[in-house]
This record gives C-alpha cells, structure tokens and sequence, in this order.
C-alpha cells in the first residue's frame, strides 16, 4: 500500500468519530501525499476539511488529533478559511474521503 493509501485508509476509518466529535462534514488530502513527490520521511500531510457548524478550539484539537492517528505532522487547512487564490492553486488535487 503507498502512504496516500493507508492516510486514505486510516482517515475512512476515523470519519465517523470526525463527524461527531469534531463537525467535520468533509476532509480531503490535498498536496504532496496525492502526487508523486511524497516523501515518507520529511513530508507532513495536507489536509481540508469543512465544518458542520463555526468551531473554535476544536479546530486545533481535530488538527492533534489526526495527528496522533495518522502519526506524522498534518498542515490543517479549513475551506471557510483559506483564502480564494490558494484554493484555485489546490482545488484540482484535492482527494476527499
């Protein structure tokens, strides 16, 4: 399995736990781990996600929380909250779960 894989994997099976816990009402990979210049030892993993519902402190708390169940860095990004020059420039690569 390559690491988008088992990322993939492991993010499906947490899905449930981000939805009740964290109002998560989507999450997708995005950067590096979907193309082919993933490094296993230095890359962190990009990830968007969109919300239920406004959070606050949930967001940091969904951000270590992934990564302790993933087990390597995440850059945590919300789709209300990027802005709409970096969303065009990801868009196209965004895998959601």
């Amino acid at each position: 399995m390559t690491s988008f894989e088992i990322i993939i994997q492991k993010l499906r099976t947490l899905k449930p736990e981000l939805i009740s816990r964290y109002y998560v009402r989507s999450i997708g990979l995005f950067g590096s781990v979907v193309r082919d210049d993933f490094s296993p030892a230095n890359s962190d993993i990009d990830i968007i996600v969109d919300f239920s519902r406004p959070v606050g402190i949930e967001f940091i708390d969904l951000a270590e929380f992934l990564e302790k169940n993933i087990d390597r860095k995440v850059d945590l990004v919300s789709l209300k909250g990027i802005k709409p020059k970096y969303y065009d420039q990801i868009s196209k690569e965004i895998i959601y779960v």
